[in-house]
């Protein structure tokens, strides 16, 4: 199953779900990153930095490790 760690900049994905770590997917649904909800991968930072993503209508940053727990059931760009 892809993540959005495995997305490069500029995709766009559905979000499918997380991985079973409870804390992580309590803070992602406070932020709006919800299963259904379209994302998009803005850019990476280097050095396996954070990733700034479009959801709904504003940008977000997340750790990396973070993203690879965001799973996309599909990518539309």
């Amino acid at each position: 199953m892809r993540s959005v760690g495995d997305m490069n900049s500029g995709e766009i994905g559905v979000i499918s779900g997380f991985s079973d770590n409870m804390d992580l997917q309590s803070r992602l649904v406070e932020m709006g990153i919800l299963p259904g909800v379209l994302i998009r991968v803005i850019k990476w930072a280097p050095w396996r930095g954070s990733v700034q993503l479009q959801v709904r209508d504003y940008h977000v940053s997340i750790r990396r490790e973070d993203a690879e727990n965001i799973y996309i059931k599909s990518i539309l760009a």
